[in-house]
């Protein structure tokens, strides 16, 4: 379980990690959720950037007990697009599905 959650740390630091002056950007919204079995939280910044996410613990009494997590990602790149990239994550790896709007 631990392995997932710090593959999903890394991934948001990625995200977070276009090169931009930080004080210009404000956080609109930001919502988190932790329980025993599961998680979920999202938040949503002024520079278009968002994300929400929601884990669960399956069988977790079993010594076959896994974290599944989908989620969704989305920012604007410097092009000028908006990239948005939809996941689950689990037992069979990361599995994103990504699109491109203007």
């Amino acid at each position: 379980m631990f392995k997932y959650i710090t593959v999903l740390c890394v991934l948001v630091a990625v995200c977070a990690g276009a090169p931009q002056n930080p004080q210009d950007v404000q956080i609109l919204r930001f919502d988190s959720d932790v329980q025993p079995d599961g998680y979920s939280f999202a938040y949503e910044t002024s520079d278009g950037t968002s994300r929400q996410e929601e884990g669960k613990l399956d069988n977790p009494q079993s010594e076959n007990a896994a974290l599944t997590v989908n989620g969704q990602y989305s920012f604007v790149a410097p092009d000028g697009k908006h990239y948005t990239v939809t996941f689950t994550a689990g037992p069979n790896g990361f599995q994103p599905k990504t699109s491109v709007g203007q």
